[in-house]
């Protein structure tokens, strides 16, 4: 973990409490710890709210599997998915305008992942959180409803003592929803069909974006089926659209490359290269133009020359149907899924590099990009998290579906604003009338921002009590597709952190919140420290403004629909 560089904190943030663990406990026995607030896993969203709980008065202990803070956020995606900034508020917003005071800006939206640790870290020196790191959840002891206490193993140490957390209430930060289901609290894997709650884009989805031409022979030898399907393709049948399954979108990793000569390093052969594994991109290439921008999504927005790398295309980052067994993995199958990922992404770049296969102009232009030097430094220059699009997803008191995200139905209990699109990635790779085909992704936007409901961060009431859920919020497979945006997690790490605090203020289930209250606060103190928070001014009101006549209205800055800009120099 990098120093802590905040003026107010001069003490080094210990990156693991070693120290503290060793003077509680010898080699063994279980080490007890007591707070008010326990948030479990350590992403942006669950730092957003361990800053947050902090910053109501509460002890917290923030714990994290790993070693590493800001998941995504700071794992590789840069280019951030914003939808409309207008639904970035409170902290969230505070964490973009941070960046953007880095490159002297209002705000800043594309990063490479060392300055979002950077900022990551600060809100945790600046909250003073406790944080464990290297341990992960292995029980929770419930009394009635209510969550007494989890018990924590050490992520590599197996003879390291356990850890036995109790809090007055819980927060699950994590992407994967362990702490939720540690719980016993029902939730949701895989597709839904379209009938299950009456959504057109849920279940099975043939594809149109990143899909494969037509022809593109799936056979080891091409025109021969007795040879076997090439690698990644499932020999499943194409089901009827809507249909549901345990099929869960691509997992990748979003890779931070740079041109810059002075910082790049070379694609490298890994030692568990298996060019087998890109045969089907060599046949695409056979009918595509050799443009990268047709096989990887790399932004052009990224400072310090620098490119947060995405999938694209027919195949690309994404390791289609390769994690259907993370959500309910223990974590020696997660590890493993993990580390095919790794393999696979590393196999990938080397093949576009140096396979005379890819045509010579799309080789050249890949070779161009490596991978940056001076980020991930103490992780082989790989990205740190992987982007787990989609887990287990919360069963709660209030279900998300693609009706909310099109504005077919709204609630009253709104804590956060999503406004991406519904996206979904590819879940299968199949042959279709004898050809490859990758089937799941879709993309569809539109919509203006929309209110997701406190009742989908709360279990049902007779499962859970004290426990919050930001990140696997409940929702259907199609609209996690729309909220699961970071920007969206961290608003939403900081409304459950807020309510967790008013729920031990009033000795109450986190069911019983008071929602009026704890939007009031969120709006009237967005960062937690009085300050005053920013007036967004509808342009429906602009009547009451004295403008001078100098007011005119723009569009295209993604506050709301449109913005009124005046040329008054103050």
């Amino acid at each position: 973990m990098n120093n802590c560089k905040n003026n107010k904190m001069k003490k080094c943030f210990v990156s693991a409490l070693v120290l503290w663990l060793a003077a509680l406990c010898s080699c063994v026995g279980v080490v007890q710890r007591e707070v008010d607030i326990c948030i479990y896993g350590g992403t942006a969203s669950g730092v957003i709210a361990a800053y947050s709980a902090r910053m109501t008065g509460k002890t917290v202990l923030l714990v994290e599997p790993s070693n590493y803070l800001g998941g995504m956020t700071t794992g590789g995606l840069g280019q951030t998915d914003i939808g409309n900034k207008y639904a970035v508020t409170g902290l969230a917003r505070l964490f973009y305008r941070r960046i953007g005071t880095h490159y002297g800006k209002l705000e800043q939206w594309q990063f490479p992942p060392s300055v979002a640790t950077n900022e990551i870290n600060r809100f945790i020196a600046d909250g003073d959180v406790e944080t464990l790191f290297l341990h992960r959840i292995v029980s929770a002891k419930k009394k009635g409803t209510a969550i007494r206490h989890i018990t924590l193993e050490h992520s590599k140490d197996a003879s390291a003592p356990q850890v036995v957390v109790k809090a007055k209430q819980f927060i699950d930060c994590s992407y994967e929803g362990d702490l939720m289901a540690r719980a016993g609290v029902s939730y949701f894997t895989g597709r839904e069909s379209s009938g299950m709650f009456d959504e057109s884009l849920n279940g099975v989805q043939l594809s149109v974006w990143h899909q494969f031409p037509d022809s593109i022979d799936p056979y080891r030898i091409e025109g021969d089926p007795s040879s076997g399907l090439c690698w990644g393709i499932s020999d499943a049948a194409l089901q009827p659209t809507g249909s549901g399954d345990r099929c869960i979108q691509a997992y990748n990793f979003r890779l931070c490359l740079t041109d810059n000569p002075a910082i790049r390093r070379p694609f490298e052969k890994p030692a568990t290269y298996d060019p087998a594994k890109y045969e089907l991109l060599a046949r695409a290439t056979r009918k595509m133009p050799p443009d990268i921008n047709l096989y990887l999504l790399y932004s052009s927005g990224m400072p310090d020359f620098k490119y947060d790398v995405n999938n694209r295309g027919p195949l690309s980052t994404d390791m289609i149907g390769m994690n259907y067994d993370y959500p309910d993995g223990d974590y020696e199958t997660r590890a493993k899924i993990w580390q095919e990922h790794v393999e696979y992404t590393k196999g990938l770049m080397y093949f576009m590099s140096h396979d005379e296969r890819i045509p010579e102009k799309l080789r050249t232009k890949v070779n161009e990009l490596g991978w940056a030097k001076d980020e991930f430094v103490d992780n082989d220059n790989f990205p740190t998290q992987l982007y787990v699009r989609e887990a287990r997803r919360l069963n709660g008191e209030y279900v998300m579906t693609q009706h909310n995200c099109q504005g077919d139905k709204t609630v009253d209990d709104g804590v956060g604003l999503a406004a991406y699109g519904m996206d979904s990635h590819n879940c299968q790779r199949i042959v279709v009338n004898g050809m490859v085909k990758n089937e799941g992704d879709v993309e569809v936007g539109g919509f203006p921002p929309y209110p997701v409901s406190y009742r989908s961060l709360t279990p049902k009431r007779h499962e859970c009590t004290n426990l919050l859920v930001p990140v696997c919020v409940s929702s259907t497979h199609i609209a996690y597709g729309s909220i699961r945006m970071e920007p969206v997690f961290m608003v939403l790490g900081q409304s459950a952190a807020v309510a967790a605090s008013l729920a031990v203020d009033a000795g109450c289930a986190v069911q019983d919140v008071d929602v009026v209250n704890l939007r009031q606060i969120l709006q009237d103190n967005p960062y937690l420290d009085g300050s005053t928070p920013e007036i967004m001014v509808d342009d429906t009101d602009i009547d009451g403004i004295d403008n001078g006549g100098r007011w005119e209205k723009r569009f295209g800055a993604n506050y709301k629909t449109s913005f009124m800009y005046s040329t008054n120099q103050l």
